[in-house]
């Protein structure tokens, strides 16, 4: 279960890839608009204000988070984006921070990329830290005789299957997509107590916290808070430094 709020408490954080993904889509008068992984609809209004004549089409595979974009007044539709097909006009897709949810998305990419017209725009960003201190003490926890049975058919002990830069412009230029693909490590500052637990409860350990009772979830984070406090330690002045890395790839169709 997504939580949207525990989402949004970074929302800057979480915000600025999406900006930065998206400012290199050069597309000038897109007919339909796609968010796919739309969340909670705090970026999709971006989408409309950046091209008021197109149709936007959001979508996302959790009720909470479809819910709490509709009560921004989005239109969203609750989708697994395994599922999407492109309408004939689809000019431009933004996928943000989704993919890595999804084993086997390169031919996904690639199914894409034969599906959109000529002329089309399609924006990937997905993290890039799943080697991470953070991620690693996730699933040294996770793997210890108390939790290992339960939460292994979660697949928080396993590492997300994303490509870096090279991958994800190899699969779209074989499409036969002009590809501009890069990563960028953000250095985020993280303020108050457990910044960087609070930080992946909103998305590393939400799948824990799905398999978890409250009295056992709190049994978990109880064990890996002083793992991310010594590898995240606190600054003298109280904040938290939160290296974060994230891989990014804009393709066109010619």
């Amino acid at each position: 279960m997504w939580d949207p709020q525990q989402y949004l408490a970074f929302d800057d954080h979480r915000s600025r890839p999406f900006f930065e993904l998206l400012g290199r889509v050069r597309a000038e008068q897109p007919r339909r608009v796609v968010d796919l992984g739309c969340g909670p609809g705090h970026l999709t209004n971006a989408l409309s204000e950046r091209w008021p004549d197109a149709i936007v089409e959001a979508s996302d595979s959790s009720p909470e988070m479809v819910a709490a974009a509709r009560a921004r007044g989005v239109h969203a539709t609750l989708l697994d984006v395994r599922e999407w097909e492109p309408e004939p006009d689809t000019d431009v897709v933004v996928c943000n921070a989704v993919l890595q949810w999804v084993p086997g998305h390169p031919a996904l990419l690639t199914d894409w990329a034969a599906k959109l017209p000529p002329g089309a725009w399609l924006g990937v960003q997905v993290p890039g830290n799943f080697d991470a201190p953070s991620h690693r003490s996730i699933r040294d926890v996770a793997g210890t005789d108390r939790w290992r049975d339960r939460l292994a058919p979660t697949g928080v002990l396993e590492a997300r299957n994303v490509l870096d830069p090279t991958g994800y412009a190899t699969v779209l230029a074989e499409a036969g997509w002009a590809v501009d693909a890069w990563e960028t490590t953000y250095l985020q500052r993280l303020t108050g107590d457990d910044p960087v637990l609070k930080w992946v409860s909103g998305t590393a350990l939400r799948p824990v916290r799905e398999a978890l009772d409250d009295a056992d979830w709190d049994r978990f984070v109880a064990e890996l808070a002083p793992r991310l406090r010594t590898a995240y330690p606190r600054q003298p002045d109280g904040t938290t430094w939160l290296p974060f890395r994230r891989v990014f790839a804009v393709a066109h169709r010619p």
